[in-house]
């Protein structure tokens, strides 16, 4: 189970999993059960169908997609996408004792991945590379064949990033280290990028935005999510930015940040223009409550909250920590949001992943 499937998110305005189901980015937990259908169905008027035999028919799908489900884990991998970004897309991978393994494996480009990459997106690793990786005391070393050294020099970062990602995301692993045909790595092979002898972590960041910074021994990083579009979806893009080391509320400079956007000319996006905070953000027992002018309304008529607003808020807060819970408010109220002619108001679960595909 990946660290961020633990955490649970309060959201008052909109934590809804009638909105973010449905378009494929996030996943959450159970749903509110809906009352089931009559016994009585028809295919056309007069019509009346075997309902005993159709339930049957149902039993056995449901079975099978159960079935089909036990087989298959889904598994956070960090891919390069077509702007250059490295982005976590949740696919269902075989479900075998070697999770971690088999992760980086469906890293490597032309490899098992190669049949069920998202439309733009490309691996990480090059072809025929092969991977061991053994977990210790909270460390996964990762040990390639030479294959590894193949790469191109502008893909060195997004690798560093991509495995060190990629790997994290399993409760036992909290650093990683590279090794090439058993040999451990100080620098990359390529570029010639150091690697910390203590093993490499989210740390280190990723996406890394460095625009306007003059000096950033001044600063800090912050990891914020931000919207990706193609032609056929939205998905979410972490970017690590720097702020002043003399923020002390960095719960504050994270929605800044969002505020703020990805800057001028970028292909990523912010649905917080003209967004501001009214107080300063409060934490208590994990849960932050913060006070939004209205300009967090996608419309102000409706009075509706832009679901990639909350989205991006969630992820971006829940990876600051001690962080569990997000409460909004506008102008001092909770509000909630209607979809489909369907109000949520009850707190769902933090999504246990980032833009889910499902097959």
């Amino acid at each position: 189970m990946s660290k961020k499937a633990k955490v649970s998110i309060a959201v008052t305005v909109l934590a809804s999993s009638v909105y973010l189901s449905g378009c494929g980015l996030l996943s959450f937990g159970d749903k509110e059960k809906i009352d089931p259908p009559q016994d009585v169905s028809y295919l056309k008027e007069g019509e009346k169908v075997d309902t005993a035999a159709s339930k049957e028919g149902e039993g056995k799908d449901t079975a099978s997609k159960e079935e089909a489900a036990e087989k298959t884990v889904m598994t956070e991998l960090y891919l390069i996408d077509k702007n250059g970004y490295v982005v976590s897309q949740s696919l269902p991978l075989p479900n075998n004792e070697s999770v971690a393994k088999q992760a980086l494996e469906y890293l490597v480009v032309n490899g098992p991945v190669q049949n069920i990459l998202p439309n733009g997106f490309r691996g990480v690793l090059p072809a025929d590379t092969q991977v061991t990786v053994n977990i210790k005391d909270g460390k996964a070393i990762a040990d390639f064949s030479p294959e590894f050294n193949n790469y191109q020099p502008e893909d060195e970062q997004k690798i560093l990033q991509s495995v060190t990602w990629t790997l994290t995301q399993f409760d036992s692993v909290e650093k990683v280290e590279l090794r090439v045909n058993g040999y451990p790595l100080t620098e990359m092979p390529v570029n010639g990028t150091p690697i910390d002898e203590s093993g490499l972590s989210r740390k280190m960041g990723i996406n890394v935005d460095t625009s306007g910074v003059a000096d950033p021994t001044s600063t800090k990083p912050v990891t914020v999510y931000y919207v990706a579009q193609t032609d056929s979806q939205s998905y979410y893009v972490p970017v690590t930015k720097r702020v002043s080391s003399n923020e002390s509320d960095e719960v504050k400079a994270v929605v800044q940040e969002l505020i703020e956007g990805p800057g001028y000319g970028s292909s990523l996006a912010s649905d917080f223009t003209g967004a501001a905070l009214l107080d300063d953000p409060s934490l208590k027992d994990g849960t932050v409550t913060l006070n939004f002018n209205e300009a967090v309304y996608g419309s102000i008529e409706e009075k509706v909250v832009s679901e990639h607003m909350l989205n991006t808020l969630v992820l971006s807060l829940t990876e600051q920590k001690g962080v569990k819970g997000v409460s909004v408010l506008v102008n001092g109220e909770a509000t909630t949001v209607s979809k489909d002619g369907e109000q949520v108001t009850e707190p769902v679960t933090r999504p246990e992943n980032v833009n889910a595909i499902s097959f």
